[in-house]
């Protein structure tokens, strides 16, 4: 149902109308209370004048925000998420504003994420087919050496790697995983983890302590896997040759503590909030083949779901990332 003034177009001659309505319902009352002369009329047509020039005045710098917001709104559909609404007013519009801002603001981030997101997924496809086309024009030539063909498998499953991490990461801003709990034991669980681990590079040893040792979590087994087995990797990739990579569990009142912990060179404070973030990585480790940059901000991802925290935790040598978990 169309409303009696939505077919005019500017809200400061709505206001107008409305004040003009009621100035002339009054004066109809007023008339009618003392009869109509002259004079009466007079003062109702000035009364009426004054209040429409008053509020056209009142209406602008109530009505300027919304045409800013006009004004950006047609530059963010240019691309331009940097204007701003100057909303000072506790009304309403200023309401309005506010909430306008803050949508700029993430419409910005989201759109920088996205610029960066396709930035770093052409940088990581890039240096996998670059090193698997100079392998394939090897082989056309008949020069190609088996180490080679090691280079292209290695090349060939970090490209499945990163396929998969995205798909996973769809799937969290897609918000569609859910999750299948069950009890799980610690001390196998684990054990499966480090069994799985695929080692790049000088090899390291591994050392699984859970206490006690018949602990149970209660978890997604394939998401705390998933979590599990992008930290064990990391701390591989990241490790001295030979180096000890660390997994321990424990109960914690009505938590339970998963920790893995390496001897590489660590993560400096200022970075150990910022490493959960996608496309993050530290330095890799010489001779290892450097991560995705997905595998932790999928970690968060999935102990998030469970109700969990993920951190790194300084102290020691090396990097330690512990993960809690509610343990019922």
């Amino acid at each position: 149902m169309i409303r009696p003034l939505d077919r005019i177009g500017s809200i400061k001659l709505k206001i107008g109308v409305l004040v003009t309505a009621a100035i002339c319902a009054a004066s109809g009352v007023f008339w009618l209370g003392i009869g109509t002369n002259g004079l009466g009329m007079l003062l109702a047509v000035l009364a009426v004048a004054v209040a429409l020039t008053v509020t056209q005045i009142l209406a602008h710098g109530m009505t300027s925000p919304l045409r800013d917001m006009t004004a950006a709104a047609e530059g963010m559909a240019r691309g331009d998420y940097t204007r701003r609404v100057r909303a000072t007013s506790s009304d309403e519009v200023g309401q309005l504003g506010r909430a306008f801002n803050l949508m700029a603001e993430d419409l910005a981030v989201a759109d920088r994420q996205r610029r960066e997101l396709i930035a770093n997924v052409s940088h990581e496809l890039r240096t996998p087919i670059s090193a698997l086309q100079a392998v394939l024009e090897n082989v056309v030539d008949g020069v190609s050496e088996p180490s080679e063909l090691k280079t292209a498998l290695a090349q060939t499953e970090r490209l499945g790697r990163l396929v998969s991490e995205l798909l996973d990461m769809s799937r969290l801003d897609a918000g569609v995983v859910p999750l299948r709990r069950e009890q799980v034991p610690a001390a196998d669980f684990l054990a499966e983890v480090v069994a799985q681990t695929s080692v790049a590079g000088p090899p390291v040893r591994f050392a699984v302590d859970v206490t006690p040792p018949e602990l149970t979590m209660r978890a997604d087994p394939q998401r705390l896997h998933q979590v599990l087995a992008n930290l064990v990797e990391n701390a591989c990739r990241h490790s001295p040759p030979n180096g000890l990579v660390s997994l321990r569990a424990r109960r914690c009142d009505h938590e339970v503590v998963l920790e893995v912990r390496d001897e590489g060179p660590g993560i400096r404070s200022e970075d150990r909030e910022r490493v959960f973030e996608r496309f993050t990585r530290g330095e890799p480790a010489r001779d290892r083949v450097g991560g995705t940059g997905l595998g932790l901000a999928i970690a968060r991802w999935a102990v998030d779901l469970h109700g969990g925290t993920i951190r790194v935790v300084g102290g020691g040598a090396g990097c330690l990332i512990r993960v809690t978990l509610p343990a019922d």
